[in-house]
This record gives C-alpha cells, structure tokens and sequence, in this order.
C-alpha cells in the first residue's frame, strides 16, 4: 500500500504492554481511549463518593462561568456533546433545582444558589486533588507537549 504521507513508521497492534522502544507504533486511538476511559471513570467514581456527578459539576460551572446568566436551553446547547446522552444536560440541570444548588430567575435564567456555589467550590478543590493524582510523576512542561501532539493529530485529520 502506498503511503499517505511518506511516513515509514509501522502501525502495530494495540499492546498495553509495548516497551518504550515499539511506543511510536502504538495506535493513538486505544491509547486516548484508555486514557479518557481510565481517567473519566477515576473521576466519575471520586465524585460518586460525594454523591455527585461529573455533569452536575459542569452545568455548576457553566451556570457560573458567563458574563450573564444562562437560561436551561443555553445550558443544554452548550454541554450536551461533552453528555453521555442528548438527554443528560436536561436532566441534570432538574437534579440541581430538586437539591436547591440552582434556581430559576423571572427571566427563566439559572443562578447558583449559595448551596449550589459551595458545592461548585468544593467540587473544584475535589476535581483538583484529582487532577493532582493523575499528573503525578508528569511535569507540566510534558503534559502540554502531549496536549500539543494530541491537538496536532486532530487538526491533522479534522479536514480529511
């Protein structure tokens, strides 16, 4: 098969056990996965300790993280693709406002009740202990040479 790009580096299987000498033919796309599998479920089950979810944490953060208020809709817009469903967004905002973490305004805007700012704080201090134990061992200066090489890759393919 000819190549693409005039790249001689082989695409071996995946193999969680390759040796940091056959790691450049490792296929991106079990390595990203296994990551996001890894660290999401990590997170996801940290949260669940505190009885909360990682959605609930971001809607917390979009409610507060604008310049003006949003409304449900724009929530939902704005988080459902990072959602495990097209549904979930929804569902969390009700959550927030059956535990009193959000409310609604006359304008049918949301707002972080005093609760609900707390619970975003201390979500915060927990989604940072957390980041804390999956960086461990990894500077800064190589986790944003990975980020590059990651967004590199996908700005490679996104117009193929």
């Amino acid at each position: 098969m000819e190549s693409l790009m005039g790249t001689t580096t082989d695409q071996a299987p995946a193999n969680p056990a390759a040796t940091d000498d056959l790691l450049a033919t490792q296929p991106i796309g079990y390595w990203s996965c296994l990551a996001h599998a890894t660290v999401t479920g990590y997170l996801r089950d940290t949260m669940a300790k505190f009885d909360v979810t990682q959605p609930q944490y971001w809607v917390l953060n979009r409610v507060n993280g604008g310049p003006a208020a949003p409304s449900r809709e724009e929530v939902v817009a704005q988080l459902t693709h990072l959602a495990d469903g097209p549904h979930e967004i929804a569902r969390v905002v009700d959550q927030l406002l059956h535990r009193e973490w959000l409310r609604i305004d006359d304008g049918q805007r949301l707002h972080l009740t005093d609760a609900g700012e707390a619970a975003r704080e201390r979500l915060r201090e927990l989604a940072t202990e957390v980041r804390a134990v999956v960086h461990q061992g990894i500077s800064d200066d190589e986790y944003v040479a990975a980020l590059k090489v990651l967004r590199t890759m996908v700005a490679n393919v996104e117009g193929n």
